[in-house]
């Protein structure tokens, strides 16, 4: 009985922590050839997906005109869905031939506000294919930088990107920071060992993040590679892969979406 007692106060303790703090939900999202292949009906499901977010970091849209036509149009659902958004897609990455890509935000404005449109940081354009795009965000006049990026194929050995990305943001920050996107690394490779050591903490771990082609004994689900960390001053409150797969007979509708499931972290910093 003392015991059940002691949790329930604890717990009600905790809630009642987190109601004093105004929480923030980001989402990470690859959208496979965003703006290359989504009709309005798959934007509609998009949006139904990352509705309830706060930002939501999207890797993967395709370099030309209809990359960020696409974000707009989604923006502009979004907009029919109770809230009012805005959104920002980078300048193209200055990449090889086929791999350039853009990087998009698309964040509700009632209580996030930017001061700029963000930037490439070019400073790491010769050391990683796709250089990421930086955004600061302000919320009730405090600053969280978020930074974009998707690294180049597992195949192609990414680490020396992320090592150069990794130490970039350890030196060069001190405020609250999140890097969201797809690391084609899960986040106990050693890569991440010195990040981890250094403050920054994976959102979610052991959780497989890209969806097969067909379902094998059950499972959809294949490499855990997408992911949030964030640095020392944020803290989280929930995390997770939003699996909107479900079951083997809706992979094939869930891939026109995407061949990645997006991350959420629900914080307050």
């Amino acid at each position: 009985m003392i015991r059940i007692i002691f949790f329930s106060f604890f717990l009600i303790k905790a809630i009642f922590s987190y109601a004093q703090h105004d929480t923030i939900q980001l989402i990470s999202w690859n959208i496979k050839d965003f703006g290359k292949t989504k009709n309005t009906a798959e934007l509609e499901q998009i949006a139904d997906i990352v509705k309830d977010a706060d930002i939501v970091a999207i890797q993967e849209v395709v370099a030309g005109y209809g990359g960020a036509q696409a974000v707009a149009k989604l923006s502009d659902i979004l907009n029919r869905k109770g809230a009012k958004w805005d959104y920002i897609v980078s300048d193209p990455t200055k990449s090889s031939k086929y791999l350039t890509e853009r990087y998009a935000y698309v964040w509700k404005t009632k209580n996030i506000k930017i001061k700029n449109r963000g930037k490439l940081i070019d400073t790491l354009k010769n050391l990683i294919e796709r250089e990421p795009h930086v955004v600061d965000f302000y919320f009730k006049r405090k600053k969280i930088t978020v930074i974009n990026y998707h690294s180049i194929p597992f195949t192609k050995n990414p680490r020396d990107e992320i090592t150069a990305l990794t130490n970039y943001i350890l030196n060069t920050y001190n405020s609250p920071v999140l890097l969201a996107g797809d690391f084609n690394m899960p986040e106990t490779d050693a890569v991440f060992n010195q990040f981890i050591s250094s403050g920054y903490t994976p959102a979610i771990t052991n959780t497989k993040t890209t969806i097969k082609r067909a379902c094998s004994n059950g499972a959809y689900l294949n490499y855990a590679i997408d992911n949030i960390y964030f640095s020392k001053g944020i803290s989280k409150v929930k995390s997770r892969a939003i699996d909107y797969v479900l079951a083997c007979s809706e992979i094939e509708a869930a891939r026109k979406l995407s061949d990645h499931l997006p991350v959420s972290l629900m914080f307050y910093f």
